[in-house]
């Protein structure tokens, strides 16, 4: 059963596991690639660094020989300028410490040692003093360091929008795999592709792909518990949350429910309506519950003897009119009788029409004024796909139902039907058919259906 959308939905898990991993090595390689080479060039930047404030020293002798000839010619603003030199140096290696920003510390630039000439000017004022000349160097520490901060929120600004090459390659690094948003474009388009392909209802369709987005892009998961399997949760989410729109329990409706409880049967001709009521008939009987068939198909030749032959096999009592009677009239009888003999569920045949026939859709409104029925239910053909899906939006919007019933859904290997029929009338699917026998239907359980189309039964 949905073999066919099942194995779509592994080629998409496998898709989007192999292209995320793959790119997550080739990140993982390009970045130690680029460690490698920042290694190879760190020895290169260090000796830069320790020789450019060496370089300064020659400079610094000269202004200081220049201080003391100037000094022995008397002239104090000289002595000024050579005090300023050392100053100077100063500033200059700071600089080319914060800008070469090495990791290593690199060798202090030598200063010159003042004379006695420059240290007398020192002492007149004329020159900064050593706390004036830290003042001017840490502008120039401060601003390398406003820079460097500005860079890496700059780099995070960059990465907000999604997981970077850097993270993809430290988290694959550290046995994690970051899903981006490029990784799933092509699958997921493939994904969409098999969905409609599979009868899926477009909108349906469109939903079940913005929750995967959703649930997948950004996200980290260790491998042990691996890609496919976060993959497969995600797909597990989407489909869950599409097929078990307004679910609810069945059984425990029929419980709770006064006595007797009137099912109405509605869908067009040749879906099974007949052999379903027979199935339900047995399936109530398991659960303890006594039934009686109301035949309100009175248009249809040969109908009484279809569903006569089904009650006479099943050993329940028929109510059925004349050819040509009252639809609502025959079904009331029904309940009549079943008020009369303490039977606890009539289930209530009507004939095949489309939402376009005004005549039979006027019967439903009349069976509902007339009856009141519990539970009205939308019969179908699991194979029908998105026929079934577009008939049973007709048929809620005509004449609202309760629930889906599917019929042979054995033999659907696409699944369209049963994934998107709740989604679209915001009505749930209750039954399966899987087969010609009276035992063969299954209660519908939408985490049975995900699993069994995710492969998380086997």
């Amino acid at each position: 059963m949905f073999d066919g959308l099942k194995k779509k939905l592994n080629r998409f898990r496998n898709d989007v596991e192999e292209t995320a991993e793959e790119k997550a090595e080739a990140a993982a390689d390009e970045a130690g690639s680029d460690a490698d080479a920042e290694a190879e060039s760190a020895p290169a930047d260090a000796d830069n660094a320790a020789v450019e404030p060496e370089a300064s020293e020659p400079a610094a002798a000269d202004s200081d020989a220049d201080a003391v000839g100037d000094a022995d010619a008397g002239s104090e603003a000289d002595a000024v300028d050579a005090a300023d030199a050392p100053a100077d140096a100063e500033s200059a290696s700071a600089a080319v410490e914060a800008d070469a920003n090495v990791e290593s510390e690199s060798a202090p630039a030598a200063t010159p040692e003042p004379d006695s000439e420059v240290d007398a000017g020192a002492d007149t004022g004329d020159e900064p003093s050593g706390e004036q000349v830290a003042d001017e160097v840490e502008p120039r520490e401060s601003l390398a360091s406003d820079a460097a901060k500005a860079a890496l929120s700059e780099e995070d600004d960059d990465d907000s929008s999604g997981p970077g090459r850097l993270r993809r390659a430290a988290a694959f690094a550290t046995g994690k795999v970051v899903i981006e948003e490029e990784d799933l474009e092509d699958p997921l388009w493939e994904l969409e592709m098999a969905l409609l392909q599979s009868d899926v209802e477009m909108q349906v369709a469109e939903e079940i792909l913005e929750t995967i987005r959703e649930k997948l892009i950004g996200e980290t998961r260790k491998q042990v518990e691996s890609t496919g399997q976060l993959v497969s949760e995600a797909l597990h989410d989407a489909l869950y949350e599409v097929i078990s729109v307004g679910q609810f329990d069945f059984d425990q409706r029929i419980a709770e429910a006064d006595k007797p409880v009137t099912l109405i049967f509605t869908g067009i001709n040749g879906v099974g309506k007949t052999t379903t009521i027979a199935k339900l008939a047995k399936y109530f009987e398991k659960q303890g519950y006594s039934t009686v068939l109301a035949n309100g198909d009175t248009y249809r030749a040969g109908a009484n003897e279809q569903i006569r032959e089904h009650a006479e096999a099943l050993d329940k009592k028929l109510i059925a009119h004349e050819q040509g009677g009252d639809p609502a009239a025959v079904i009331y009888d029904g309940v009549e009788y079943a008020e009369a003999h303490d039977i606890d569920i009539v289930l209530g045949d009507t004939a095949g029409r489309l939402h376009t026939s005004n005549d039979l859709m006027a019967q439903l409104e009349k069976i509902d004024r007339v009856v009141g029925p519990d539970l009205t239910l939308f019969v179908d053909e699991a194979v029908a796909g998105q026929d079934a899906v577009e008939r049973a939006r007709q048929f809620n919007d005509a004449a609202a139902i309760d629930g889906a019933i599917l019929t042979k859904a054995d033999a659907d290997s696409n699944g369209g039907a049963a994934i998107s029929i709740a989604y679209v009338t915001g009505k749930p699917i209750l039954f399966l058919g899987v087969g010609q026998g009276y035992d063969h239907i299954e209660k519908f359980d939408p985490e049975q259906m995900v699993e069994r189309l995710l492969g998380e039964d086997e």
